[in-house]
């Protein structure tokens, strides 16, 4: 079926945070840092008053009142400590966007500056380790000796990888737009990728009760996590319009949202690994060094897919973690598993170089019976399946063992495989199912940020009810409706499809109404090991002469349980795919240690594919039938095409080239590297 909204998209209609249609509304504009670490001395406002249509200026000189609960980067204006480049240290509000930006850059902030610390590095002194990693896995786990089973194996591999400072970077830039009604309950029409947490957290900030927040999201235009918390846009917008009354907008542009909306952490990570004479593994360990905030701490999974993937009798799984003068990391697709994968997934092929063994056939190999860190069974998983088929399908057994032969003219020309896998989870959720004159009216929370959300839980709601699709009505992206989380970590369709699936079977019993909460349904689930499993496979064309890197063909192979929506899968499992040819091969976000703030900070700088870039991506599965999972049997789709794409593409150019690229995006300037 078509996407419910997708004629309202195309027309223009869809309503977006920044476009609601308020009378009277008005302009906010930060003020951002110029340095990295320090104090702010002094905030004069006097020239950016005196202009015309200012209405105030907001800042630390008189910080405005927030509640006890306001922490980090949404505690606006409430300390005169700066913590990284580009924070928030005033903002302008005018009757309109150009007032409000040219007052902004005549407010003067003076500074005490401070030395500042942006360099994450293996050994810094500062590094520790965290009690626990997002969102609350155990810091470090294994089993075994993974001393002795490296000292007795016939092959060993020590590398490592690191990936850089990414973001996100939507199309809806992040925008807020807020009011305060006339009994003092508090609206905000936000870009978020969950209305109910966004309330709560803002009702927090304020020290208002829940109830005394409204957050209306109907429409985002991506977020791939950046929009998961609520950002300071929407707390500035609030503050504002309480300041001067009247209602006030605020559209951060993208050099802005580069500072102050999150970004993928960089990381190092050491992998050691060995393997008995067949190939077998008898030592993995897995190291992960990361970077956070000295606002707040945020540890990335990165090794905990790790846990999940390949069997051996000693495994070792570790994150530590600095807080640098930087801004807080956040979730981007995929946290943790995307680069943690990467590094696995590429020490896997140098291990299966080392070994003389197939790629495919070193994983086949080690693919465990259960989980290996927990030992708990799986629901389900066709890794191997997935393997399997995508090797058939990308003509896998005419590959030359041998890398570095193939030739085209002045194009060298490899393949490369890795596996990808996701968590399958679900949260919490309600909803709520009535009818009136024969059409179903289905309410809850849920958020739909170009994923297709309305349009699966329409199908779902449809087949549990047994009406046409058209009969069904999704009203989703308030949260005034019932309780739901948030779309991320791939669990939105599980969690607000068991709500809805309930809340569908009670209106069947009550004829009326139906209501459904599946909080404690959720806790009464198997202690199962819940996980998607995929595998990707690329082709790559490296030219000899510039070091241009193409890649022609992309393959995805994926077991993720039952596939509700056919179009609306494959559209996920390409995009991801697509952002981890991005990952591979483009995306860096520099950090300049001098000044201590991020470079390239814009789509003309910080690149990201273009149609000309994605040749030929194909996304196939393989259906799973997996009733522990949820009422749909589904496992979540939206991050697992990301995971495993860029190692696939840098195994592929090793494969080319003979040259091992460790350090992503693997440019131009990196392969050509070794002749200089």
């Amino acid at each position: 079926m078509n996407r419910i909204e997708g004629r309202v998209k195309v027309t223009g209609l869809a309503t977006y945070a920044a476009e609601y249609p308020v009378e009277g509304v008005i302009y906010a504009y930060p003020v951002q840092s110029r340095l990295a670490k320090g104090r702010i001395a002094r905030v004069e406002d006097g020239e950016a008053l005196a202009m015309p249509g200012v209405l105030a200026v907001l800042s630390g000189e008189d910080p405005p009142e927030l509640g006890a609960g306001a922490e980090g980067e949404l505690a606006l204006f409430q300390s005169r400590e700066v913590a990284y480049r580009g924070q928030l240290v005033a903002a302008v509000v005018a009757d309109t966007y150009e007032n409000a930006r040219a007052a902004a850059a005549a407010v003067h902030v003076e500074y005490e500056p401070q030395a500042h610390d942006v360099h994450l590095s293996a050994d810094h002194p500062g590094l520790y380790r965290p009690d626990h990693v997002n969102p609350d896995f155990p810091t470090d786990t294994g089993h075994g000796d993974v001393e002795a089973g490296l000292a007795g194996a016939a092959t060993t591999i020590d590398v490592i990888y690191t990936t850089p400072v990414m973001h996100n970077n939507p199309m809806e830039p992040h925008a807020a737009l807020a009011y305060w009604d006339d009994v003092g309950r508090l609206m905000v029409y936000e870009t978020s990728q969950g209305a109910a947490a966004s309330r709560d957290l803002i009702a927090r900030t304020f020290g208002l009760p829940p109830d005394g927040v409204r957050v209306v999201s109907r429409h985002v235009g991506g977020g791939f996590g950046c929009k998961g918390t609520t950002r300071p846009q929407a707390v500035l917008a609030a503050m504002a319009a309480r300041a001067v009354g009247r209602p006030v907008k605020v559209v951060l542009t993208r050099q802005q949202m580069y500072d102050v909306t999150g970004y993928r952490t960089p990381t190092i990570q050491r992998l050691r690994m060995g393997a008995d004479a067949d190939g077998r593994l008898t030592a993995l360990e897995h190291v992960a060094y990361e970077q956070s905030s000295t606002l707040v701490e945020y540890a990335e999974q990165t090794t905990t897919p790790t846990r999940v993937m390949y069997g051996t009798p000693a495994l070792r799984t570790a994150h530590r973690l600095v807080r640098l003068d930087v801004a807080t990391p956040s979730w981007m697709r995929a946290p943790g598993e995307c680069p943690g994968m990467y590094a696995l997934e590429s020490a896997m092929d140098e291990l299966a170089y080392a070994t003389g063994l197939d790629p495919v056939e070193l994983r086949v190999l080690n693919d465990p019976e259960t989980e290996p860190d927990s030992g708990l069974p799986f629901s389900s998983r066709n890794l191997v399946a997935c393997l399997r088929e995508g090797a058939r399908r990308f003509d896998w057994d005419r590959r030359d063992p041998e890398p570095g032969v193939r030739r085209d003219g002045e194009w060298l020309v490899g393949t490369g495989v890795a596996a990808s896998t996701y968590p399958a989870r679900r949260s919490p959720s309600k909803a709520v199912a009535t009818v009136q004159d024969g059409e179903f009216h289905i309410r809850l929370a849920a958020a739909d940020i170009g994923t297709g959300a309305r349009t699966v839980l329409t199908r779902v709601a449809a087949g549990t009810l047994g009406v046409a699709p058209d009969r069904v009505h999704v009203e989703l992206g308030d949260s005034d409706l019932p309780d739901a989380p948030l779309a991320g970590g791939s669990m939105g369709t599980a969690s607000w499809g068991s709500a809805v699936v309930r809340a569908c079977e009670d209106l069947q019993r009550d004829g009326k109404e139906g209501r459904a909460d599946t909080t404690q349904e959720i806790k009464g689930d198997a202690k199962l090991a819940r996980h998607a499993f995929g595998a990707q496979f690329a082709e790559v064309r490296v030219n000899a002469v510039t070091g241009e890197v193409r890649v022609p063909r992309l393959l995805g192979v994926f077991a993720a349980g039952h596939i509700l929506d056919a179009e609306l899968a494959r559209s996920q499992f390409v995009g991801g795919m697509t952002m981890g040819l991005g990952m591979a091969l483009m995306e860096e976000t520099y950090t300049d240690e001098e000044s201590g703030g991020f470079l390239r900070r814009d789509l003309a700088q910080y690149h990201v594919p273009a149609c000309a870039d994605v040749e030929g991506v194909e996304a196939v599965w393989v259906d799973e039938q997996d009733d522990d999972l949820n009422p749909m049997g589904s496992k979540g789709i939206g991050e697992i095409g990301i995971v495993g794409t860029a190692a696939a593409i840098g195994n592929a150019v090793f494969h080319a080239t003979g040259h091992r690229v460790r350090d992503l995006p693997i440019t131009p300037a990196k392969i050509l590297m070794p002749r200089f």
